[in-house]
């Protein structure tokens, strides 16, 4: 099933809900990045509320990017949505490793530590792109975007995101010491569920709203225990509007898709410099330059970076 989020409202328009399943996303984001499964925990948790926060953008050409510096051990999450949704992104360190809690669940907040920020950077198409930073709560994602809301928007919100991992067998081909090949099978994981939902109060919010949502709320099973369950998305707005009368608006694929290119990236090599890209040629004769977002690597010959000098005016 492709990934997709729900636009809703409620209660008369005076609530609004987004509520996605994002695990092809994650499981990408997995791959491309091979990822720990807590250091997939929270970039998947990043890019599933940055999706949403895209399709909060009014305009075709928006971009709304957020990172998250907690000081902790898996260093920067950087994720990054346009208007409909797509998003992109990456951790510092995708090798990192915490203990997890005593119930067995991963330790978010660990690997993104909880001194620091999460900044959140909207490029409208104005002169100046606006951002803002407001500090980590908990490190654990889902209650610093609700933290950053509340700041930012002065707009009561509940989000709920998460990630769901799965330890499975895959069989790999090995060569082992006499130069053979034998079948043996190793243990991996792979994205399972995730997904979240971003429910937000309008200012003109009754009493009657404002108990219905909490009493909702409450008691709600997480995300990905719902996911897993069966829910889709429909389900689960179901379950947080029940007795709001909620009203599917929209509904958006949305995934995991990196729009670099070798011409980009010969782009990023002029904009290093004639003197630095002409250092790279005499020394060098060549150059492969990895993106950040989807790992995928651009070699360039000797001649190819003559040709990129060439064209810095």
């Amino acid at each position: 099933m492709k990934d997709y989020v729900i636009k809703a409202t409620g209660g008369n328009d005076e609530v609004r809900a987004y509520v996605a399943t994002t695990r092809e996303m994650v499981e990408t984001a997995r791959i491309n990045h091979n990822t720990t499964k807590v250091a997939t925990a929270a970039l998947g948790r990043t890019l599933t509320a940055t999706s949403m926060m895209g399709l909060m953008m009014k305009n075709e050409k928006d971009e709304l990017t957020v990172i998250i510096k907690g000081g902790g051990p898996i260093g920067t999450i950087l994720a990054t949505s346009d208007a409909k949704g797509i998003v992109r992104g990456y951790v510092q360190n995708p090798d990192v490793n915490v203990e997890n809690y005593p119930n067995g669940k991963l330790n978010v907040a660990g690997a993104v530590g909880t001194d620091g920020y999460v900044q959140v950077i909207k490029d409208l198409g104005l002169k100046e792109p606006y951002i803002g930073s407001y500090p980590l709560v908990s490190g654990e994602i889902a209650e610093d975007f609700t933290h950053y809301f509340a700041l930012s928007e002065q707009t009561p919100s509940v989000v709920s995101l998460g990630v769901l991992t799965r330890n499975t067998e895959v069989e790999r081909v090995m060569t082992n010491e006499q130069g053979s090949e034998e079948h043996v099978l190793c243990k991996e994981f792979d994205v399972e569920q995730a997904g979240g939902f971003i429910v937000q109060l309008m200012p003109f919010a009754s009493e009657e709203t404002i108990s219905t949502l909490e009493r909702n709320i409450k008691d709600i099973p997480s995300i990905t225990t719902l996911l897993k369950s069966g829910k889709k998305p429909e389900d689960i707005l179901e379950i947080v509007l029940k007795d709001l009368d909620p009203k599917i608006l929209d509904m958006c694929e949305v995934g995991f898709e990196c729009n670099c290119s070798k011409e980009r990236t010969g782009k990023v090599l002029q904009s290093i410099g004639k003197q630095e890209l002409q250092n790279i040629i005499e020394e060098d004769k060549q150059a492969e330059v990895t993106c950040h977002f989807c790992n995928k690597k651009y070699h360039f010959t000797e001649e190819e970076l003559v040709e990129l000098l060439d064209g810095i005016k």
